[in-house]
């Protein structure tokens, strides 16, 4: 007995890290619209490879307000009235020909609740899913050339063991003398619930099977739910609670309840993950091994929500195993070189749908197992666009595939281990208008991730073709066989001499009784002759056959020469072509590396200059804040100087103001002290020399009427004085007009205009906002009891918070005195006669008396006003 040889598939061994230079392949992504009749429908089917989503009739978006159509792009879409056959066809068809190449591959349906997932993957009766036509695919291309069972027998390593057929049949024995066989008899009767789903009329094989090797389906069925996995062939009684035991062996009290013993991942030493103590079949079928699927799914977690009767509540895994080994030379037994055996694995995997609770009405459990739906689909979407953006942008940005038990189960798969294939499913509704948009966003990212192509499986090394060859040979030699000799009674056959011996005729008995017995000798004289003739035909014959055989032996040597030298010229042309294709091959790697190393440095010099450019437009923007702040700190130091200059203006025009009210108070004292000068030399001049002069009365004076030039006359006919009114100094800006409704109407020459204001009784914000310039009309009664118009101006200012505010910045003051009851004289045409010195006295005391009228404290006409006091008289 020859010893077991554990072994592990070849091309594991191989790095993980593939070099740049190797081919990958984005992952093909499929959509599938689910029909919906009479419904209204967001989505629309427009090609076979595009489909355009709109909002239903009557959505709006609190965000922008509208909606546009979107369209999305995938390698295929299935509209609503392609078959399940199609779809294998497209999507599945291609994974499966790589399982038998000995190549892995992944499959698995993302969607929301309620939009066929399930279907899509399993089928309904009478139309098989994805799963049932992969498996019949699987057993109709290697049903001639499947070892017996136990030959292959994997491991609790994620490797694979190969017996010989004595260890093989020792454990046929030993599994059929259990009581319960853990592998499922494929004789019996096929459950009618499923026959009708494994019934497949395509009868769908692939032509291109290597018949050298042999063949074993491994199955293993499993689910991931709340983020544990669950083994769901395990073949103890599954109880989704069972109650917790105390050491004495009697149940607790309480109500406390735990799950069933979860299953675990591990890491093989090629750094493959797998699920360590899964159980896995060996099956011999499709309906075996679908027999064996549906007893897990009878152990699938279902629930009835608000969206779907029976909504999974897991993610399902169907795990195929294809283990192959080639013949030895002869073709009769399996070759346990461990670099020959291949092991390749088909994921088949239907994700839990997506789903909203406040759709759902989730509560309790269903509630906790939709938040783990959801939490497991965010991070594989993470996962994805952490790919994405590490080969879109050469970053090495970690990829969480440990935070779910589902990418991390699968992170080989994204990390080059074989194929990826997804199968959107959406369903048209409106309702499900928000959740089918990010289905078709996660669809879209999925497509621009890469994965690197796997390795085909090594050579054997051996002649192809050997194992029915070797059988040819074996029926015609026994054809042969039979034709020369033939079997004897069927048990065995005869000899070729045996042949020979029977064809000569009987000796005659050479037994002499008496000397004169004369018909013996002759007789076997006769029968001597005719052997002896035979033998000569014989051997003529044997020697034409020599000779015929000679002659095929020389045709077949001449031939066979001649095909070796036709074989060595060809030969030679392949060599010369395979060293012209080297050459070549040479000269593109050395371009393909020149070109790379051009690529690198263009690289480089695109994110020197997409650095710089960020610098830059960095350094730009903080240039634009600053100035604009340097703006802004200027605008207020405008408006500050503009207040100061106003504030400075206001104090030197008061200023002068003082000086000039000063000055004429300094200039009507010294006019007062020339008018006394007068009155006392007129004192003077008119008394008598020897009397003593008085000083003259500034009362009589007052009331002395001097004689004034007569007032040119009117001009007859002449038009009316127009009334003229004052204009603002601040006329041609835009201005608030602030007129109480208790203002006087002066109609005079002091009335304020302020043409292009907007006028109001009462200040507002809204006339305020449209404004610069702010002007408040104050009138009183001065102490003459005269209006006094007060004009209080000031500039507006909109604050950060949305306001306006005022900064009062100068103030008018208009009042008009109206002139006193005296009015001027008019002289007469002739001036009285007089003697020289009167004449002259007039003269002097005219113009002292226009002086006088300049005094301090007079009031000589509108705009006039002096506040010095007089000063006293001498006693």
């Amino acid at each position: 007995m020859k010893a077991a040889a554990r072994i592990k598939p070849p091309r594991r061994n191989v790095l993980k890290k593939v070099s740049s230079n190797s081919l990958k392949d984005p992952v093909g992504v499929y959509c599938r619209v689910r029909p919906v009749p009479d419904q209204e429908c967001c989505i629309e089917v427009i090609s076979s490879t595009t489909v355009q989503v709109h909002p239903p009739d009557g959505y709006r978006s609190s965000r922008n307000g509208e909606y546009k159509e979107v369209q999305y792009s995938f390698k295929e879409v299935f509209g609503t009235n392609v078959s399940q056959k199609w779809v294998f066809d497209t999507v599945a068809r291609p994974l499966v020909e790589d399982l038998i190449h000995g190549k892995n591959g992944l499959l698995f349906t993302y969607g929301v609740t309620g939009s066929g997932k399930t279907h899509t993957m399993t089928g309904s009766p009478g139309d098989g899913g994805l799963l049932p036509r992969c498996l019949d695919m699987i057993f109709n291309s290697i049903g001639l050339f499947q070892a017996k069972r136990y030959v292959f027998k994997l491991d609790e390593k994620n490797g694979v063991e190969v017996q010989c057929e004595v260890d093989a049949l020792l454990e046929r024995q030993k599994r059929e003398a259990l009581p319960v066989p853990k592998t499922p008899s494929g004789k019996r009767q096929i459950d009618p619930e499923i026959a009708d789903m494994i019934n497949v009329q395509d009868n769908c094989k692939l032509e291109e099977v290597d018949e050298d090797n042999v063949y074993s389906v491994f199955v293993s069925y499993i689910e991931i739910y709340n983020n544990y996995i669950y083994d769901l062939l395990d073949e103890a009684p599954f109880e989704p609670i069972k109650p917790k035991w105390n050491g004495c062996g009697t149940p607790l009290r309480n109500v406390d309840f735990m799950p069933p013993q979860s299953k675990i991942l591990r890491e093989d030493q090629n750094h493959n993950m797998y699920v360590a103590g899964c159980t896995e079949v060996e099956v011999k079928s499709t309906e075996e091994a679908f027999e064996v699927f549906w007893r897990g799914q009878k152990k699938r977690r279902i629930a009835n929500t608000q969206l779907n009767r029976e909504s999974s509540r897991s993610h399902s895994v169907f795990l195929i195993k294809l283990a192959q080994a080639p013949l030895d030379a002869d073709g009769d037994n399996v070759l346990q070189e461990r670099e020959l055996i291949t092991l390749s694995q088909l994921s088949l995997v239907d994700l839990a749908g997506s789903e909203r609770t406040n759709r759902t009405k989730a509560e309790g459990s269903r509630l906790r197992e939709a938040g783990n739906i959801n939490q497991s689909l965010m991070t594989l979407r993470t996962c994805i666009e952490a790919l994405r953006e590490n080969q879109t942008y050469g970053t090495n940005k970690m990829v969480p595939y440990r935070d779910s038990k589902l990418t991390h189960l699968f992170k080989n798969y994204f990390d080059g281990e074989g194929k990826v294939r997804m199968i959107v499913c959406v369903n048209p509704r409106a309702e499900d208008y928000d959740e089918s948009l990010q289905v078709m966003r996660f669809a879209e990212i999925t497509q621009e991730v890469e994965v690197a192509r796997p390795l085909d499986k090594p050579l054997c090394g051996l002649t192809p073709g050997r194992r029915f060859k070797n059988q040819a040979f074996r029926e015609e030699l026994s054809r042969q066989l039979e034709i020369r000799g033939g079997p004897i009674d069927g048990d065995r056959e005869r000899s070729v001499t045996e042949a020979l011996l029977q064809s000569f005729p009987p000796m005659p008995s050479c037994e002499l009784l008496d000397i004169n017995d004369d018909q013996t000798l002759p007789r076997l004289i006769e029968v001597l002759e005719k052997r002896h003739s035979i033998r000569q035909i014989l051997t003529e014959e044997f020697n034409k056959n020599v000779l015929f055989v000679k002659g095929m032996l020389q045709e077949l040597d001449a031939s066979l020469a001649s095909r070796e030298n036709y074989t060595q010229v060809k030969m030679a042309e392949k060599d010369k072509a395979i060293v012209g294709q080297k050459t070549e091959i040479e000269r593109l790697e050395k371009k393909a590396k020149t070109l790379e190393y051009k690529i690198d440095i263009l690289e480089k010099t695109t994110a020197i200059y997409e650095e710089e450019k960020r610098n830059l437009q960095l350094e730009l923007d903080t240039r634009s804040q600053k100035l604009q702040r340097q703006a802004s700190e200027k605008r207020r130091l405008e408006n500050r100087l503009q207040g100061m200059v106003t504030e400075t203006t206001m104090k030197w025009e008061k200023e002068c103001e003082r000086r000039v009210a000063a000055k004429q108070l300094e200039m009507q004292n010294k006019l007062w002290v020339k008018d006394e000068k007068l009155k006392q030399l007129k004192a003077i001049v008119t008394e008598p020399k020897s009397g003593k002069p008085e000083r003259p009365s500034r009362e009589k004076d007052r009331e002395k009427v001097l004689p004034r030039s007569l007032s040119p006359p009117p001009v007859p006919n002449a038009p009316p004085v127009r009334l003229r009114h004052r204009r603002s100094r601040s006329a041609g800006e835009r201005w608030v007009d602030h007129k109480p409704s208790s203002n006087i109407q002066t109609e005079t020459v002091m009335q304020p205009q302020v043409p292009h204001a907007i006028t109001v009784a009462s200040a507002s914000e809204k006339a305020l906002a449209k404004c610069d310039k702010y002007m408040l009309t104050h009138q009183e009664l001065a102490s003459d009891g005269e209006i006094e118009t007060k004009l209080i101006k000031g500039d507006v200012y909109k604050t950060r918070g949305g306001g306006q505010a005022v900064h009062f910045t100068e103030i008018e003051t208009l009042k008009q005195e109206s002139p006193t009851g005296r009015k001027r004289r008019s002289s007469p045409s002739d001036p009285p006669p007089n003697d020289a010195a009167e004449s002259e006295w007039t003269d002097v005391e005219t113009r002292c008396s226009v002086a006088v009228e300049m005094k301090a404290g007079s009031n000589l006409g509108p705009g006039y006003q002096h506040h010095a006091q007089p000063k006293r008289r001498r006693p």
